[in-house]
């Protein structure tokens, strides 16, 4: 029987079920020495409070902002607000970036293996257009609390976006209007939130990218996942090349020290378990725009648009023919077209922005 388990383990290893987003761009920015090197100096982070405006960021920040290529960023008139929201029980790693007289806030939630460090590309393009925006890692990830990589149940997830945003707007560190971006898991974890609420302008709109509603392969892998499931915790991750961009990929590998190394069983559990309540859901009427690549193989992305179309009847789907899995790291050349849809979107929503109530219209 072990024998037998351990080559239902080393076949469990040639699946896809890397339901990631993480990324990170350009390599000039990344750290010069090991991901060893770079980890003992981002273990102090960890020890920092509650959330806090930055008004010098110490050797431990500088460094992380540094290595992710977020430094840049702070240019000018830019408030931030780094350090831990408890919520859910979790210590969340949080980053508020805000520009003077903001649009709204919009919400950027991460995928599977990733953490908001690898955000750099798409925080800008929302700085730009004068947006506050909130990064948070998941539970597990990054350099928030939790299990490495796991997760009980993705409602979990759900909660843990709910407490973080009564937190801060208690703070009055965010308001509305709210934009949803996730990437993957964290478009899952946003779709499921709009789907479950009765009030369809709670989000004015949501940019899905390559959205997970089940990992390719699924149809063949989660007999297998099942079988081992209950003797085996995780698997080694396999490190795919989930971008065009070369670079990028190597420093996943070689460069980033927050990136997981272990696929939890238990979260390929959470993600079983949920993905018939999300297919139970009603349809949501909120302005939705879904970007997908077609050389994704990572998600069952074909599948996942059909059932996204009918959840989100006002969906504009938006595909890339040479675009794979995180978007918001792939190669120049994709990403700029990528980020023009965005852009076209953001636009729309701007627009209709006018005809909110004034407690909704703009952030103060």
């Amino acid at each position: 029987m072990r024998h037998d388990i351990d080559q239902m383990t080393r076949r469990s290893r040639r699946f896809s079920l890397d339901i990631m987003a993480g990324s990170r761009a350009s390599m000039t920015l990344a750290w010069a020495g090991t991901a060893e090197d770079a980890m003992s100096d981002f273990t102090p982070l960890q020890e920092l409070g509650p959330l806090a405006p930055v008004e010098q960021a110490g050797q431990a920040l500088e460094c992380y902002l540094d290595h992710y290529g977020l430094s840049p960023l702070l240019a000018g008139t830019m408030d931030l607000h780094v350090g831990y929201v408890d919520a859910h029980g979790f210590r969340l790693w949080t980053q508020v970036w805000t520009p003077q007289d903001p649009i709204g806030t919009i919400w950027v939630v991460h995928g599977y293996y990733d953490h908001l460090g690898l955000y750099r590309h798409l925080l800008e393009c929302l700085l730009e257009r004068n947006w506050r925006v909130v990064l948070w890692d998941l539970p597990g990830h990054g350099l928030s609390s939790g299990p490495r990589a796991s997760i009980g149940d993705f409602d979990e997830y759900g909660a843990c976006l709910n407490d973080l945003r009564q937190e801060l707007e208690s703070r009055e560190l965010v308001a509305p209007p709210w934009v949803g971006i996730g990437q993957s898991t964290g478009a899952a974890i946003l779709a499921t939130d709009a789907l479950t609420r009765d009030d369809n302008s709670y989000w004015q709109g949501l940019a899905l990218l390559a959205p997970l509603v089940r990992p390719w392969g699924w149809s063949q892998s989660s007999w297998l996942h099942r079988l081992v499931g209950p003797f085996v915790r995780s698997v080694p991750r396999r490190f795919r090349e989930n971008s065009t961009d070369s670079d990028f990929a190597a420093f996943l590998r070689e460069g980033d020290p927050l990136q997981p190394d272990r696929l939890a069983m238990e979260w390929v559990d959470a993600m079983r378990r949920w993905m018939p309540r999300l297919l139970a859901l009603p349809p949501s009427r909120v302005p939705t725009l879904i970007l997908q690549g077609e050389q994704d193989s990572t998600v069952d992305w074909e599948w996942n648009l059909d059932v996204l179309d009918r959840k989100f009847p006002n969906a504009e789907i938006c595909r890339h023919p040479e675009a794979r899995h995180h978007l918001v790291n792939e190669a120049e050349s994709i990403r700029r077209s990528l980020f023009a849809d965005l852009a076209r979107f953001l636009a729309d929503l701007e627009e209709g922005f006018e005809a909110l109530p004034p407690e909704r219209r703009r952030c103060s």
